[in-house]
C-alpha cells in the first residue's frame, strides 16, 4: 500500500520534524510513505471572508496538483466522520482488500480545505471538533496510521 500525505505548509519546529521522521521510519515496515508539502498562503489579520476564500482556493490549486485520479482521497476536516483507532485500521485494511493501492490523506492550512478539495475527497475524516496546528496534525495522523498498521498486523499497541 502507498500512503501519501498532502499537507499545506512546512514544519518549522525541530521537535515536530523529529516525530515525523520517527513515525515515517516506523511506517516503512508497513507501507510506502510519501509526504508532499505545498506552500501556504499568508493570511492577514482580520482577513475578510473573500480574502479567506481566495487563500483557500490558491492552496487548493496546489493540493490538487498532487491528487491522483487512481488514489482514494481522505480529507481531514472537522465536519468529517470521527473514527477510533480500530475503525481507522479497518478502513485502511478494507481499502486494500477492495484493491485500492494508494491512499492520499490531505491536511489543509490554517483556514482549512477549500470546497474543491472536499468535494474531490472520497472520505472526510475528523480527529476532533477542536482545531489543531497543521504541523501537529501531521504528527497525529502519522501516529494513527502507524497504530492502524500495528492493529492490522495483530501486533501489540498501547490502548
Amino acid at each position: 500500500m502507498k500512503i501519501t500525505i498532502i499537507t499545506v505548509g512546512k514544519v518549522k519546529e525541530s521537535y515536530f520534524r523529529g516525530a515525523i521522521e520517527e513515525y515515517s521510519k516506523r511506517l516503512s515496515k508497513y507501507c510506502k510513505l510519501d509526504i508532499a508539502e505545498v506552500a501556504d498562503e499568508k493570511t492577514p489579520d482580520k482577513a475578510s471572508e473573500t480574502e479567506e476564500a481566495q487563500i483557500k482556493a490558491k492552496e487548493a490549486e496546489r493540493i490538487m496538483k498532487y491528487i491522483r485520479d487512481d488514489a482514494y482521497v481522505i480529507a481531514l476536516a472537522i465536519e468529517g466522520k470521527q473514527l477510533d483507532s480500530v475503525e481507522l485500521a479497518d478502513k485502511i485494511e478494507s481499502l486494500g482488500v477492495q484493491g485500492k493501492s494508494h491512499i492520499q490523506f490531505v491536511i489543509g492550512g490554517s483556514l482549512g480545505l477549500h470546497s474543491s478539495v472536499l468535494s474531490r475527497a472520497d472520505y472526510k475524516l475528523s480527529f476532533s471538533k477542536m482545531t489543531f496546528p497543521h504541523q501537529l496534525m501531521r504528527v497525529i495522523l502519522l501516529e494513527q496510521i502507524y497504530r492502524a498498521y500495528r492493529i492490522i498486523s495483530h501486533e501489540p499497541y498501547h490502548k
